[in-house]
């Protein structure tokens, strides 16, 4: 039998072991939020078309509401009402210069958002929940990606070289159509955000990419 203080240390660095692993755990994809079994992850709230955008640019407009019947009073035919993060969300795509709600609270107005006017486009709004340390595989989408960040941070580093880093508090992240992709959950508190895509309704929302590899930008803090 082994000794009490070597059994001490056998589960400090089992222990250890176990939060490296998981600080360096790789999301495998986004998954619909009907089969969420933990509040960890990335969740499909939503994924419908809106039909033709004849302008661009266009912005994504967050609004929350006391109740859902009050959000559906006031969507339009390019908003959805999801339940995400403790409230219900009325998400709008629109024109710049959007009035304010009715009936609800104007949180965020994200823009702008380059888009293929006069193409039909879907918005595929998801939750995502990171631990720090948490990051996604190298992806792109079929148009503009937007989050807004209601905690912590995550560096995202694309394609073109750049990296941007979204945090509570701060400037939403976009990234542009056509950009292969690299997230990593950063900071010590745990990322919460909500994510927009708004691809065109002919390709698909995300593809994974293995011809790009990321520098490794988002590795030390910044």
């Amino acid at each position: 039998m082994l000794p009490p203080k070597r059994i001490s240390l056998i589960l400090i660095l089992v222990s250890l072991l176990y939060s490296k692993a998981s600080l360096g755990q790789e999301v495998a994809g986004c998954f619909p939020v009907s089969q969420r079994t933990t509040e960890v992850g990335c969740w499909v709230l939503s994924n419908a078309p809106i039909g033709q955008l004849s302008r661009t640019p266009v912005y994504w407009y967050l609004e929350t509401y006391e109740n859902r019947a009050a959000a559906e009073t006031d969507k339009g035919p390019h908003g959805t009402v999801v339940e995400s993060l403790g409230k219900i969300w009325l998400m709008t795509i629109d024109e710049p210069g959007r009035k304010p709600p009715s009936k609800g609270k104007r949180v965020a107005e994200i823009g702008p958002l380059a888009i293929s006017p006069g193409e039909k486009h879907s918005a595929q709004y998801m939750e995502a929940v990171f631990t720090p340390g948490m990051t996604a595989p190298a992806h792109l989408h079929g148009g503009p990606e937007a989050w807004y960040t209601l905690s912590g941070e995550t560096c995202l580093e694309s394609s073109d070289g750049h990296f941007q880093v979204g945090r509570a508090g701060g400037p939403a992240v976009i990234v542009p159509t056509g950009l292969s992709m690299h997230l990593t959950a950063t900071g010590t508190e745990k990322r919460k955000s909500l994510v927009l895509i708004l691809y065109e309704s002919s390709k698909p929302a995300t593809t994974f990419v293995h011809d790009w590899t990321p520098k490794g930008l988002c590795s030390t803090k910044h």
